[in-house]
């Protein structure tokens, strides 16, 4: 079930298309805000990985949103440089959090590319797990990023704009329970969308497990 939504950062507001398991009377489910890639490039949240990795969670009974940053499709405002863009991201999990037969105390955020760039230095307080899709670390980027929860990072063995080997140079302390997985894909994984989508699914399964 997908329905189309509105949501307020500071003074603007944002699109998003919200996808949600079939509802249940009582039920509260786990939920998961999907970051796209960067708006300069193309990047918007019907790109192909945070589609699928959408779809592939509302499957498996985990609420998802994506939504488009400030000054993308019908977002207002301008291209943030990836810092307000975070502002947008915290607005897009209190959003989440509000909704009927969402459990705010499985929140999880994922991002792919650029968006996993901004997911990874959201400064929200507590998320249950993180999963972060080809994200273009480096030295610089990595810098001054703590991670508090669980996190995977998933890479594709070809990709050249954000290969696995830049993780050791970012210099990122990975939280107990975190993962990374390499697929043998590119950087923007044609043909590989339900590998990721089937990664991110049991990682934020994993960690969302009623206590």
């Amino acid at each position: 079930m997908m329905r189309e939504v509105v949501f307020p950062t500071g003074e603007l507001f944002l699109e998003g298309i919200l996808h949600f398991p079939r509802v249940e009377e009582g039920a509260r489910y786990p939920a998961a805000v999907v970051c796209h890639p960067h708006p300069l490039y193309g990047g918007d949240m019907q790109n192909n990985v945070v589609v699928a990795v959408c779809d592939a969670l509302a499957a498996r009974r985990i609420a998802a949103l994506r939504f488009n940053f400030r000054g993308v499709g019908g977002s207002g405002g301008a291209h943030g440089g990836g810092r307000d863009e975070r502002d947008d991201t915290v607005a897009a999990l209190d959003f989440l959090a509000s909704q009927p037969g969402v459990d705010p105390r499985r929140l999880c955020l994922a991002g792919y590319s650029f968006g996993a760039v901004v997911a990874l230095s959201t400064p929200y307080p507590s998320p249950a797990a993180l999963a972060v899709i080809s994200p273009p670390l480096t030295e610089n980027i990595g810098a001054g990023i703590s991670l508090i929860c669980p996190t995977l990072l998933v890479f594709g063995e070809r990709d050249r704009i954000a290969p696995p080997s830049n993780l050791e140079s970012a210099g990122i302390d990975l939280p107990p329970g975190s993962r990374i997985v390499t697929l043998p894909a590119d950087h923007f994984w044609w043909g590989h969308e339900e590998e990721v989508g089937a990664e991110v699914v049991a990682f934020f399964q994993e960690h969302t497990r009623p206590s």
